[in-house]
Order: C-alpha cells, then structure tokens, then sequence
C-alpha cells in the first residue's frame, strides 16, 4: 500500500509538533512512572501504574502519527481517545478523592503538572488526525 500524500500525512508539515509534544510527554511520562513505581509505589500504587500506562498510550500515539500510513494513525486515534478519556476521568477523580493521588502523576488535576498540555493534546491530536484524513478510494470491479 503506497504512503499517502505529502499534504495527508500526520507527520508532516505542522504535524511535526504535534509528534514532538507527544514524544516529549512520553519521556516524561515513562521517566516519571519509573521513578514512582520504583520508589514509591506503595504510596500509591494505582495511580502510578495509571502514570505507567499514559506513558505507553504517549509512545503508541507518537509512533502513530509520526508514521502517517492509515493503520497507523487508525492505532493513534484509539490510543488519543483512551488518552483524553483517561485524563478526563484521573483529572476528575483526583479533586474528588486527592488521597487517591499523593504525588503529581501525569493525568491527575488534568495535567495540571506538565502545563496542562495533557488535557490539551488529545484535542489538537484528533482534529489534526480528523484534518488530514485520507480519504477512501473506490474500488474498481
């Protein structure tokens, strides 16, 4: 299957910051989750495996987009709805139930941690995917 266009491709052009920003929160995020699960796990061991699995949500979406062809950006689009669900569920449950969340993890309080670029994200993700989606061919026969 051919690559698509230049001009649809989610890796490109403006593309590149959004495939940035989702590499850049996935080193924070793994080195953040590491750290925590390593030494402080008992503390609060659900909240940091969730900081664990945000981390591999970012590397899934990154890999996605930074690829461009259409299964992987259909990957990437599943991994940035269970990323907005996520930080849209951690986030409202950390005010709720702060006990739950001792330390900053990268969805509690919305992301407010890392600039709230995490609540903001998903978003950008998904209309950058939905605008450069490629459309279907017909076929032939």
């Amino acid at each position: 299957m051919p690559d698509p266009s230049p001009a649809s491709h989610t890796g490109r052009g403006p593309g590149r910051l959004i495939v940035a920003l989702y590499g850049l929160l996935a080193l924070a995020a793994t080195g953040r989750s590491v750290l925590q699960i390593v030494e402080y796990f008992d503390r609060a061991p659900v909240s940091y495996l969730l900081s664990a699995l945000a981390a591999l949500i970012y590397i899934v979406a990154t890999i996605g987009l930074a690829r461009g062809d259409r299964v992987s950006v259909r990957i990437a689009s599943v991994a940035i709805v269970i990323e907005l669900i996520g930080v849209l569920v951690v986030g409202a449950v950390s005010y709720v139930a702060p006990e739950a969340f001792p330390d900053k993890t990268v969805w509690s309080h919305f992301g407010q941690g890392y600039g709230y670029v995490p609540l903001v994200l998903p978003v950008l993700g998904l209309l950058w995917i939905r605008r450069n989606r490629v459309p279907r061919t017909a076929s032939i026969g």
